[in-house]
């Protein structure tokens, strides 16, 4: 018997081959940004700039380079799932250092003001006992019965090659230097904790909007499933 895997979810792996000197200038950036604090209200969770005020990295000139890249990746991205060349327009949303000290996490959650999300790790050695991304399936289509692949004595063993290739509860990334991974925004992810004492683990969070290409006059209007460019929107007064 043949089992075919059907309508795959798109995870995108890129080692970048980042000069040493150029990751830890990048890493002194991020730990200059974060400053003395030591995790996000919450205890016992990673320091994420977004909530702290450091949410527009791609707009600082230190990251100008790397975002970038970031964005070059991302369109290739588009290009191999399918997207027609200028059917499309992308956008930087938001961009954000982390910072996870020993025992740290970032708890399960995915990005529902986005489309594309991405992730650059400054360090890691490919071990992941620095924490790994982890990326959750959206629902669990083999399982037959719902609930059986939770676990908690059911009938399915998570060891087994069938249990691990077609009811994984989740992926597990190992952070490593220089990879970027891109995966669809809607994807619920977490990050595991920081098992190394003696180091911490950097990374740098995107988020991308695509959006229909800035109409010209006398062109089509956007298509109704994608939202217009953004320079085409306009602002509301707030009311008095």
């Amino acid at each position: 018997m043949e089992l075919q895997g059907l309508f795959p979810l798109a995870l995108a792996r890129v080692q970048l081959r980042l000069d040493p000197w150029d990751l830890a200038l990048l890493m002194q950036e991020v730990l200059a940004l974060r400053g003395d604090a030591q995790g996000n209200p919450e205890p016992g969770c990673a320091w994420t700039g977004d909530i702290n005020g450091i949410w527009q990295l791609h707009r600082v000139a230190a990251f100008a380079a790397i975002s970038a890249e970031v964005e070059r990746q991302a369109w290739i991205y588009l290009e191999q799932l399918g997207f027609r060349a200028g059917s499309v327009a992308l956008h930087i949303q938001r961009s954000w250092p982390v910072v996870s000290e020993a025992g740290q996490v970032v708890g399960r959650h995915h990005h529902p003001n986005a489309h594309l999300s991405a992730v650059l790790y400054l360090n890691g050695d490919g071990s992941g006992r620095s924490g790994c991304l982890r990326l959750f399936p959206a629902r669990q289509p083999n399982e037959l019965v719902p609930g059986l692949a939770v676990g908690h004595g059911g009938p399915i063993d998570p060891g087994s090659p069938g249990g691990r290739q077609w009811n994984a509860p989740w992926l597990d990334v190992a952070p490593q230097a220089g990879l970027l991974v891109l995966f669809p925004a809607g994807t619920d992810h977490a990050v595991t904790a920081n098992e190394d004492e003696d180091d911490l683990r950097l990374s740098l969070a995107f988020d991308l909007a695509l959006s229909a290409p800035l109409a010209q006059p006398g062109e089509p209007a956007p298509p109704e499933y994608l939202a217009p460019h953004p320079a085409q929107w306009s602002e509301l007064a707030p009311p008095r």
